[in-house]
């Protein structure tokens, strides 16, 4: 009895040494694991912050990113604003300036007939004698004038005397119509529909026009009748229209205006 008691209480020694054993073995691992939470909660906190400093970064890259659209608008404003300022600046001055003083000659007149050709007026006149050429000068012709060369021109509508007729183009500025060139005549012609007074008269002696010239080329008609002054029959030939009548006879007119000295 003693022995199975004394094997009893050394085989409970043995287990005991074995659960004190486990005991021993298992505390090991029961202090692991606050360690592996305290690596856990570790870890956790590293990528919130790396979260944080990757929204950060992106913040700074856009802010960055406005900065330099902004810079470049800014730019962008500063040249068209130095621009704007060039164009005043220079329109200013050829306003100060002013255009240069017309005279004479100095217009130029373009003409395309198998391209383009440039000369004074006297020359395209003298190249192309039946093309119509409008010399304006420095002053433009009134509403209701026609322009041709150097001079405005006014058919009227209504009839007048010759000397009436003259009156009446002084109070326009002008004088009745002077025909110095076969272009004039051949103009005058083809725009008018009647027959019109022009600035010739007969003082006894000679004919002259209105300006005291003598007459040089003429145009008489083959036909005419008797009578001091001159009027243009612009239902005839240019080369032959000319007519002769009584000065107290009523006919329409033609005012001539010249734009400049000639």
């Amino acid at each position: 009895m003693e022995m199975q008691e004394v094997t009893t209480e050394g085989g409970r020694k043995e287990e005991d040494k074995g659960v004190v054993e486990r005991t021993e073995e298992v505390k090991p691992g029961e202090e692991a694991k606050p360690y592996q939470y305290a690596r856990l909660q570790g870890a956790t906190e590293n990528v919130y912050a790396e979260a944080n400093y990757a929204h950060t970064n992106t913040g700074d890259s856009q802010k960055k990113g406005k900065a330099r659209l902004y810079r470049l608008a800014c730019v962008i404003l500063t040249v068209i604003c130095l621009v704007l300022l060039l164009v005043v600046i220079i329109l200013s001055v050829k306003l100060q300036t002013g255009s240069p003083a017309c005279t004479e000659g100095e217009e130029t007149f373009a003409l395309s007939k198998q391209g383009a050709l440039s000369c004074s007026f006297d020359q395209c006149q003298a190249l192309f004698p039946k093309v119509e050429l409008k010399y304006l000068g420095c002053r433009q012709c009134a509403d209701g004038w026609l322009t041709f060369g150097r001079s405005c021109f006014y058919l009227s509508t209504f009839r007048r005397s010759w000397d009436e007729s003259q009156r009446d183009c002084s109070s326009r500025g002008g004088s009745l119509a002077v025909i110095s060139s076969p272009d004039i005549q051949s103009y005058l012609t083809m725009k008018g529909n009647v027959k019109y007074w022009i600035g010739l008269r007969h003082n006894g002696l000679t004919w002259r026009w209105v300006n005291n010239t003598e007459l040089g080329q003429s145009y008489w008609a083959d036909f005419t009748s008797d009578g001091d002054c001159g009027f243009l029959n612009s239902g005839g030939p240019p080369e032959k229209n000319w007519m002769k009548a009584s000065c107290q006879a009523s006919a329409y007119f033609i005012c001539q205006l010249w734009t400049q000295e000639h």
